[in-house]
């Protein structure tokens, strides 16, 4: 048994659900194959607990780790924050300066408040714009993480949120009092949006959506929300959680679109893998923060505040957006090229710094996995995704495309000779939420 194995069973007797976080969860790609645990990690690089080195061209930290692993600028000053201690009595200095940088880098905003992770942020931001409006009704499109106000649409059916990135979120300790309260409809359908506003418009409190997932806004489609909301009185929230820091320095609205939101929401790339999130908006939305109790002693900790300001310090300087839009499109196509090289018909999407691909298979879970266990043959971690660092370089890349040529070649030996799941050392990757026996 690897170390790895060993903390798996470990974890499975002392943590429900074996993780904290869903997408860390080994049947998500392959059970007793895929590592799950790492003793280091530096630039592009990751260790498991039995000293095994992978390239890792996966998660990138689920997104959160936009410049590598251990950066030294980041983590430098860190290390200077927390030798001058990282909580007082008093308020750090740095929550200020953090806040004026997202206003600096998002015009249209004014004012600033502060959490350690992307869920927590997105119901501040729901509870400041029901505060603001008075209402309580809730649309959105896009995935916004666990907290009641969004698993609080699929009360009514377990489907609702079926198309949103995870399928079959339960609802199981969202009270019944909720239902109603929250609306979704999917990107680019602003025919979904004006039915929910025909029902609910004077009781619409916020519409929140991502500015990008899969497909990029159609032609007037974000305009059409933008109008929607001065009409209705709802707050436009923009979720940049996933999105944010991969097009520009900010969010990915202030390139991919002319229209400015009510509020925005920042986690993961702001911090560089350091808890720190964001809500930013305009002043008349934000003050409504004064109205309602929000309040948390952790989210005064400098570490944060501090990870954040070298993060986008860094990041103005380097612009690794500009490598993710190449290396994003040539990894995406590859897919697609040596799937038809291999027989396969695939297809990929998703943001170039946070891509994705697929194969028309009923069983692409099987072969998903199998893929995976053979990455990891080839020194590499590697999922049907690809989140892309600054750390990663083009030879990085080549050396990943090499191995997934190989890769699928294993897998259409496989699929030929209709052996593919005894192949399989662990378990099949699962798809959505599902519990963990």
């Amino acid at each position: 048994m690897t170390q790895s194995q060993l903390f798996q069973s470990r974890a499975r007797t002392r943590i429900p659900g074996m993780t904290q976080l869903l997408s860390k969860r080994p049947d998500m790609y392959s059970l007793d194959v895929w590592p799950a645990y790492y003793s280091k990690a530096k630039g592009a690089a990751v260790w498991d607990l039995d000293g095994k080195k992978y390239l890792d061209m996966s998660i990138g930290g689920i997104g959160a780790c936009v410049l590598g692993y251990a950066d030294d600028e980041v983590d430098g000053a860190v290390i200077e924050a927390i030798r001058n201690g990282v909580a007082s009595s008093l308020n750090c200095p740095e929550e200020v300066e953090l806040a004026e940088e997202l206003c600096a880098l998002h015009p249209w905003a004014d004012m600033a408040r502060f959490t350690r992770g992307g869920g927590e942020a997105l119901s501040v931001a729901v509870r400041i714009a029901r505060a603001h409006t008075g209402r309580d009704v809730v649309a959105f499109c896009g995935y916004h993480g666990w907290s009641d106000w969004y698993l609080a649409a699929n009360l009514a059916e377990d489907s609702a949120l079926d198309g949103h990135l995870i399928q079959g979120l339960q609802p199981a300790g969202v009270p019944r009092s909720l239902l109603g309260s929250c609306y979704p409809f999917r990107y680019n359908h602003l025919d979904e949006l004006k039915a929910i506003v025909a029902k609910h418009g004077k009781q619409l409190a916020a519409i929140v959506m991502e500015p990008v997932r899969s497909a990029m806004p159609e032609p007037g489609f974000i305009e059409g929300v933008r109008t929607i909301a001065d009409e209705t009185g709802a707050v436009m929230i923009v979720d940049e959680v996933s999105a944010g820091f991969r097009y520009c320095a900010g969010g990915a609205h202030l390139v991919l679109h002319k229209v400015t939101p009510d509020m925005a929401v920042f986690s993961k790339a702001l911090g560089n893998g350091y808890a720190i999130a964001a809500v930013i908006g305009r002043e008349n939305v934000m003050q409504a923060a004064q109205s309602t109790f929000i309040s948390s002693t952790n989210w005064t900790e400098r570490v944060g505040f501090t990870a954040g300001l070298a993060c986008i310090r860094a990041y103005k300087q380097r612009k690794p957006y500009e490598k993710f839009s190449v290396m994003g499109k040539t990894v995406k196509q590859a897919w697609v090229d040596l799937g038809t090289k291999h027989g396969f018909s695939a297809h990929s999407g998703g943001m170039d710094a946070m891509s994705h691909f697929s194969f028309d298979l009923p069983d692409f879970l099987v072969y998903k996995a199998y893929f995976i266990q053979c990455m990891l043959e080839l020194g590499i971690l590697a999922s049907d995704n690809c989140y892309l660092m600054d750390a990663h370089t083009d030879t990085d890349v080549k050396k990943y495309l090499a191995a997934c040529d190989q890769a699928f070649a294993q897998l259409a030996e496989a699929r030929d000779k209709g052996d593919i799941r005894s192949r399989l050392r662990g378990a099949p990757a699962v798809s959505g939420f599902k519990r963990l026996a």
